[in-house]
């Protein structure tokens, strides 16, 4: 029964991935669709008032806009969150964030990372919600989305890499806003909360007050897993009942967070007009996803050994930070989900998986390759695939080609670069957080685990994930700094070196097909693919894992 749940789940995202895929493909490459009469008055009315011309952009340019842009969103994001005291819509009186805080999350939204170091319930008000957090969630994911667009042009051929703030609006207008709407409607008719009354106190069956957090919730928690965000209304996320109230729900939170990203790789083989190049970048991320669910389901079914010797079945398996409605196993695909394509939301503590359990969300946002978002994740499969087919062609003595053109010394210099930045934002902050005292105060579990909080946080920050152990006290200057640093340099990096990959790429000449190509859409590459970036990730991640994870892991057993 537990593996007819995962199998259902992961077959509907399979269909569901196929048939948006091909919408996401028409929006990408300008084809008409059925609702153009409707959208194209929206789209020519935005471009009118905002004066967008819609000539095309080489990378350079792409790349000044998306930093451009973002970087006033996040500038107005953090003067609302440092002004809240002022808000109209502040039923609850919630004064200002303070300015490591605001930095941090106005970075955090602006990168896609929603790497929360508040309680949104208490911390932020309504206005601050919906215009500063909700609104960051649609351009962030709308701006990733665009990077993976211009990418796919750029590599499939095409000089011109479109127009950002075209792509920029149509994304908006075509995929996000209705697609958000749909599951808001439908999370609201499984009881999610969309209202803006003020927080509601109650008497409890025990004569005692509480008070009843509200507020728009349903709207947010859609563009949240729809745009991979993953920032919750309140500080528990999606393990709230109100963020979160049923299995069906949970459902549609994952499938939410799924269907963009699967849906990109399906439109990427549509756009190359070869099907077999999209299934074979999107069996590779599957079969490294299904690895990785195994081990976490695995190892939160067996349980914890020392549950077990203090009285507790073994059967019940870890049903620690769970919760009962969502048991063991919609609780171990959630978390394998939810750090495989970079979302962030949680429907269970990480901080309390079993050893193992809780390795593998680390090295899913380690990889960042698996599905891994929007944009960046599958531009950094695609890296790897690059990577793969210069290392073969190496092997045979052959002159690297992928998609039709040659790759040559600069491309692989700006991938190794791509690669190298991904461990160091991970890894040298890690370090020095464990070696000052303003690091080692916000663990508060020493030991094994104390070392895989630290790296956890820095994972998370530099996937643009943004889920969190938790058990690390993280709202100080030292970490709202260090971690919005690496989440700016994660998000940006990335993009503007495989934009430039793909610059690079475009302005090539297509190479004929021959015998001796290498062919980079059938079984073996997919196998060769899946070997490079797991030898990749090992090399350069298992020291930390062996002295985090692992080793906590051999000292329960």
């Amino acid at each position: 029964m537990n593996i007819l749940q995962i199998a259902l789940v992961l077959l509907i995202f399979l269909c569901l991935s196929v048939i948006v895929g091909k919408y996401i493909y028409k929006v990408i490459a300008m084809e008409n669709t059925k609702g153009d009469v409707f959208f194209d008055k929206i789209d020519n009315f935005i471009y009118k008032i905002t004066g967008i011309k819609k000539g095309g952009m080489d990378w350079k340019k792409y790349v000044l806009c998306i930093i451009a842009s973002n970087g006033i969103m996040c500038l107005m994001v953090y003067l609302i969150l440092r002004l809240q005291r002022f808000h109209f819509l502040n039923p609850n009186k919630t004064g200002a964030l303070s300015p490591d805080l605001s930095f941090n999350t106005a970075i955090s939204f602006i990168t896609n990372t929603n790497l929360q170091d508040y309680a949104g319930e208490s911390s932020l008000t309504y206005l601050s919600q919906m215009i500063a957090i909700t609104f960051l969630m649609f351009t962030s994911g709308a701006t990733g989305f665009c990077a993976a667009a211009a990418f796919i042009r750029g590599i499939s051929g095409s000089k011109d890499l479109g127009n950002f703030f075209v792509d920029f609006t149509r994304m908006l207008t075509r995929v996000l806003i209705p697609f958000a709407a749909v599951v808001t409607i439908l999370l609201v008719s499984q009881g999610v909360p969309q209202t803006l009354k003020p927080t509601q106190t109650i008497t409890t069956i025990e004569n005692k007050k509480q008070d009843i957090a509200l507020g728009p919730v349903a709207s947010l928690e859609a563009i949240k897993h729809l745009g991979t965000n993953g920032g919750g209304f309140f500080a528990a996320n999606s393990s709230h009942p109100f963020e979160n109230p049923t299995p069906i729900t949970n459902v549609i939170e994952m499938l939410s967070m799924m269907l963009l990203p699967g849906a990109i790789v399906y439109a990427f083989g549509l756009y190359l007009k070869n099907k077999k190049q999209g299934w074979a970048i999107f069996v590779a991320m599957s079969i490294l996803f299904i690895i990785a669910l195994t081990v976490c389901y695995k190892a939160e079914i067996m349980g914890n050994p020392a549950l077990v010797k203090a009285g507790l079945s073994k059967s019940m398996g870890n049903m620690e930070g769970k919760e009962m409605r969502f048991g063991i196993t919609q609780s171990a695909l959630f978390s394998t989900v939810t750090t495989a394509f970079t979302t962030g939301s949680v429907n269970n503590m990480h901080d309390s998986l079993t050893p193992l359990g809780g390795m593998v969300p680390l090295w899913n946002m380690m990889l960042n390759v698996v599905f891994g978002g929007k944009g960046v994740g599958f531009m950094g499969m695609i890296m790897y695939a690059v990577i793969t087919v210069f290392i073969c062609g190496l092997m045979v003595g052959r002159t690297p080609e992928f998609l039709g053109k040659k790759i040559e010394g600069k491309e692989i210099k700006l991938i190794a670069f791509a690669i190298l930045i991904h461990p160091i934002l991970i890894l040298i902050p890690s370090a020095l957080s464990l070696s000052t005292q303003a690091g080692l105060k916000g663990i508060t579990n020493p030991g094994f685990h104390g070392l895989s909080q630290v790296v956890y946080q820095y994972a998370s920050s530099a996937a643009n994930n943004g889920s969190g152990f938790e058990g690390l006290a993280d709202n100080t200057i030292f970490w709202n700094t260090s971690t919005g640093l690496v989440m700016l340099f994660g998000r940006y990096l990335s993009i503007i070196i495989l934009l430039a990959v793909a610059g690079s790429l475009a302005a090539k000449k297509t190479v004929p097909e021959t015998m001796a190509t290498f062919r980079t859409d059938n079984s073996t590459f997919v196998v060769m693919l899946v070997f490079i970036v797991l030898i990749i990730g090992a090399l350069t991640f298992l020291p930390a894992l062996a002295l985090g994870p692992i080793a906590e892991h051999l000292t329960l057993h």
